[in-house]
C-alpha cells in the first residue's frame, strides 16, 4: 500500500557519527569558545575541529591527542562508549541542534529528496557528478550534502533549487515535493532510504571506528605521529634548496614562451605520491607533463593519486600547479599541511570567505586563513 512522505524513517541524529567529551573538557579546561582552544592547536583547522566536536566527522588518533594535550587530558578521556547505558544520543547531540528548530516534515523530505536524487542518478548514466557540475552547476561538495540530507530544502540557494528542479524535470519547487512524495509513495526510494539515515548504520559505524580509536591510542607512538611528521616543501620551493628536477624556468624562456606566436611546448617536474587521509607527498616521480602557456615559472606537476573530489577528476590524473597563483572559486586549490598536500574544490560561503573542499575524506577549511605561501591552484590537469 502507498505510504504517505510523513511516515518515512528517518534518522534524525545522522550526523552526529562521533559523540565525543571535546566540548565538556574544553569548558572544564577554561575555554569557553573553540576558536581559543583552536589557536592552540596548529595542525587542525578551525573548521575540522569544530566538525570534530559537533561529532560530524571522526577526529584521527594524532588528532585526539593533539585535543587533550591542549586541555590536559588524555586522549581515551575524550571518547564516549555510546553502549554505555547511561549515554543518550539526543541529550548530547542537544548541545548543538536546538530541539525547538527541529522540523520534522521538512528533514522527512531532505530525507526523501536525497533518496531520490541518488534513485534518479542510478536510473539515468549520464548524470554522472562531472555531469551534474558541468551541465547543471552544482559542485561534487554539494552534491554530496544533497545526497546525504545535510540541509533541509528551505535552506539551499536558488541557484541549487533551479538545478534540483531541472534534473528532476519540474518547472518548480512544489512540483518537485510532489514529484518526490509520489515516488515514495509507490516504493520507488525504498532502496535509498537506508543508505541516506539509517541509525543501525550509524552506531555501527561509530563503534568500529571508536574501538579503531581506541586500538590506535594504545599502541606505542602512535599519537607522536602528528608530531614528527616531517613537513612538505614550500609550494615555491626556495631557490637555495631546489634539487634539478625543481629548477624554475628561466626568466629568458618565460619571456620567449609568452612572445612567440607559435605553440611552445614545456615540460615540468612531475611530484606525487599517496599519503593517508587523502594527502599527497611531494615526492619525485622522474616523470614530466607539459605546462600550459599561462603557467608560472614556478609551476609544477602533482599526480592526483585518488579521487579525492570525485569522479572527475580521476586518482590517474596529473594536475598542473601554479605556486604563484591564489585560487578563485570554482577552482581547485593545492594546500600545503604539515603531513603533505592537500587538493580542494573552491568555493564562496555565505559570508563570502573562501572555503576549500573534498570529498574523500570529507574535508572543509577556510583558505582565507591559510598562509598565502601555502596555497597554489590548478592551472589544467592531464587525463590518462
Amino acid at each position: 500500500m502507498p505510504r504517505s512522505p510523513d511516515t518515512a524513517i528517518i534518522d534524525r541524529h545522522r550526523w552526529t557519527i562521533f559523540p565525543n567529551k571535546i566540548r565538556e573538557w574544553r569548558r572544564r579546561s577554561g575555554f569557553p569558545k573553540l576558536l581559543a582552544l583552536s589557536q592552540r592547536i596548529s595542525g587542525i583547522p578551525y573548521i575540522r575541529l569544530s566538525k570534530i566536536e559537533r561529532g560530524e566527522v571522526f577526529a584521527r588518533a594524532d588528532e585526539l591527542a593533539a585535543i587533550a594535550r591542549a586541555l590536559g587530558v588524555k586522549p581515551q578521556q575524550l571518547l564516549i562508549d555510546i553502549d554505555d547505558p547511561g549515554f543518550d544520543i539526543a541529550r548530547w547531540a542537544s548541545d548543538f541542534q536546538d530541539p525547538a528548530a527541529f522540523d520534522v516534515t521538512e528533514d522527512t523530505f531532505a530525507v526523501l529528496l536525497a533518496a531520490a536524487l541518488r534513485a534518479r542518478r542510478d536510473a539515468d548514466a549520464r548524470l554522472s557528478i562531472a555531469a551534474i557540475e558541468t551541465e547543471y552547476g552544482i559542485p561534487p561538495v554539494i552534491l554530496s550534502r544533497l545526497e546525504n540530507a545535510y540541509k533541509t530544502l528551505d535552506r539551499w540557494n536558488d541557484a541549487t533549487l533551479a538545478a534540483l528542479c531541472r534534473i528532476f524535470g519540474v518547472r518548480d519547487v512544489k512540483s518537485l515535493r510532489g514529484e518526490i512524495a509520489d515516488a515514495h509513495a509507490n516504493g520507488t526510494l525504498t532502496p535509498y532510504l537506508a543508505q541516506v539515515a539509517n541509525p543501525a548504520l550509524r552506531i555501527a559505524k561509530t563503534r568500529a571506528k571508536v574501538s579503531a580509536l581506541r586500538a590506535d591510542l594504545a599502541s606505542p607512538g602512535a599519537t607522536a605521529s602528528s608530531q614528527t611528521t616531517k613537513a612538505p616543501p614550500p609550494l615555491r620551493v626556495p631557490e637555495a634548496s631546489r634539487h634539478a628536477s625543481e629548477t624554475p624556468t628561466s626568466p629568458a624562456v618565460m619571456a620567449a614562451i609568452q612572445a612567440s606566436d607559435m605553440a611552445m611546448i614545456r615540460l615540468v617536474p612531475v611530484f606525487g605520491t599517496p599519503l593517508h587521509d587523502g594527502l599527497i607527498a611531494r615526492s619525485a616521480t622522474g616523470g614530466t607533463v607539459e605546462a600550459p602557456r599561462i603557467a608560472g615559472p614556478n609551476a609544477f606537476g602533482l599526480r592526483v593519486c585518488r579521487p579525492s573530489l570525485g569522479a572527475a577528476l580521476p586518482g590517474r590524473a596529473t594536475v598542473i600547479v601554479d605556486p604563484d597563483r591564489f585560487p578563485s572559486a570554482g577552482g581547485i586549490a593545492v594546500v600545503r599541511e604539515e603531513g603533505g598536500l592537500r587538493l580542494l574544490s573552491v568555493t564562496f560561503d555565505r559570508d563570502g570567505r573562501m572555503m576549500g573542499h573534498s570529498l574523500n575524506p570529507d574535508r572543509e577549511m577556510a583558505i582565507d586563513s591559510l598562509d598565502p605561501s601555502d596555497v597554489a591552484t590548478v592551472i589544467g590537469a592531464v587525463f590518462e
